[in-house]
């Protein structure tokens, strides 16, 4: 018996080193497995945090010029968001924006007085402003220039989708609706719907992105107050060069009653047909380079089309039918002193070349002559940004060219007509704005009386929501 006792102890005495050996074993072996698992979250977290970093980096890059496409990366997004969870309604949302400008205005001149003001044989206004942008800073006092809703989304993996609609006080427009291409070969890229044209530089941006609370003269004069927007169609081209190289094409309604118009008339007994439709076509060239810290933007523009323009004032009908050619060449320049300050300096010059029949009815005779207009002007601008959140600039207008011919015989109008404007600006972040501009006009004119105005406009831009950066 004390021999089985015995044997057994053994036993069990060896089967419990037994167990304790394979235990220290497998929990060095967990152990193993766990600096590993360690070792391998370790890898993953800096992986991460290289890939925000550059993520950032990605983010601060700016936008090529003269591209409104936002990130291709957004309609991923989306699809991978719709996978994750495909009833979730978020990710059919587009990006909505929401930008409210105003201003308090002081002006030598009266409201009514000053919307009667014109410049003989260039600006009339022909009352189809006051929607949307329409003419801003247009009252003394207190002025809601306008509240601009703006969306963005990708349709599907082929268009893009954007929309602009300003509101007033006096109304709404859809000043924008348009879809662009995703990813056309050859570095090809189309436009269709209602847009702002890429003629000159200035005209494809909101009032918003101006560097001035008013618009250039020889804008106003030649696009009038909410400039060359049309439904049309546009294709562009990115060349393959070493700089930036963009080429145009747009085929536009050109309803434009400045400088084109679709509309015929009726002026005492003689009919003007409308025009064809399509009736304005634009071309241009862009390009883009830099030297060191100097980065260099211009362009050259060329739009041609029908034209009727019609122009009733009291008891006196004006009109006009022919065509209208317009020639334009922009330069920006952006000096970079570090990663804050910068000098910028931008111009445009624009050229109208005008031929027809003109028509004057006073109530009792109509008159008809053929005309002929070669009128030309340019502004130019430079703002000093020696802030993080301070701008200062100036501004020189001026229309140099106003030559009208009735019947061969030159008419004796006024030319040189100038305007001078200089802001200071404070930006509390980039959603919001503050300017003081202070300037004189001398380009308008009261019947042959030529009007000098003096303006103060103190205005506030706000905005709120998801908005594409703007292109330098």
């Amino acid at each position: 018996m004390k021999r089985v006792i015995l044997a057994l102890s053994i036993f069990s005495f060896s089967f419990a080193q037994e167990s304790l050996e394979d235990l220290k074993r497998q929990l060095e072996e967990q152990r193993k497995l766990i600096r590993e698992l360690e070792k391998k979250i370790e890898a993953l977290e800096g992986t991460q945090k290289v890939q925000a970093m550059q993520g950032e980096k990605k983010e601060e890059k700016p936008t090529p010029a003269d591209r409104t496409l936002q990130l291709r990366a957004k309609y991923e997004e989306r699809l991978r968001a719709l996978r994750i969870s495909p009833f979730k309604q978020t990710a059919f949302l587009p990006d909505i924006s929401l930008i409210v400008d105003v201003s308090t205005v002081g002006r030598n001149i009266k409201d009514k007085k000053f919307e009667e003001l014109e410049i003989p044989e260039l600006y009339h206004r022909h009352g189809q402003e006051g929607h949307g942008h329409g003419m801003l800073n247009e009252k003394r006092g207190f002025n809601l220039n306008y509240a601009e809703l703006f969306f963005y989304a990708p349709v599907d993996p082929y268009f893009d989708l954007y929309a602009t609609i300003p509101f007033s006080e006096h109304g709404a427009e859809i000043e924008e609706a348009y879809a662009v291409t995703r990813g056309l070969p050859g570095g090809f890229q189309l436009k269709v719907g209602k847009f702002r044209s890429s003629f000159g530089r200035l005209n494809s941006q909101h009032p918003h992105a101006w560097d001035f609370a008013t618009q250039p003269l020889v804008y106003k004069v030649f696009f009038g107050d909410d400039g060359l927007k049309e439904k049309g169609i546009q294709i562009n081209w990115l060349a393959p060069t070493s700089f930036y190289l963009l080429l145009g094409a747009e085929v536009l309604q050109g309803e434009n009653e400045q400088s084109f118009g679709t509309e015929g008339f009726k002026i005492n007994t003689t009919e003007v047909s409308e025009t064809r439709k399509p009736n304005l076509y634009v071309g241009f060239v862009k390009s883009s380079f830099d030297i060191g810290n100097l980065s260099i933007l211009t362009g050259l523009s060329y739009g041609t089309g029908h034209t009727r323009i019609y122009h009733k004032q009291d008891n006196q009908e004006h009109a006009f039918a022919g065509k209208t050619k317009l020639y334009g060449f922009d330069l920006t320049a952006r000096y970079n002193l570090d990663s804050i300050r910068y000098i910028s300096f931008q111009g445009e010059y624009i050229y109208r070349d005008s031929k027809g029949t003109g028509f004057e009815y006073d109530g009792n005779t109509l008159a008809t002559e053929e005309i002929s207009k070669k009128q030309g002007g340019f502004y130019s601008q430079l703002v000093f940004r020696f802030d993080k959140r301070w701008r200062a600039g100036v501004q020189y207008n001026l229309i140099n060219k106003n030559d009208v011919k009735k019947d061969g015989v030159k008419e004796d109008l006024p030319k040189n007509l100038p305007a001078y404007y200089a802001m200071l600006e404070y930006s509390p972040t980039e959603f919001s704005r503050i300017r003081l501009q202070v300037g004189q006009n001398r380009a308008f004119y009261e019947a042959n009386s030529r009007k000098t105005i003096n303006e103060v406009i103190l205005q506030f831009n706000f905005a709120i929501g998801a908005h594409g950066a703007h292109p330098f």
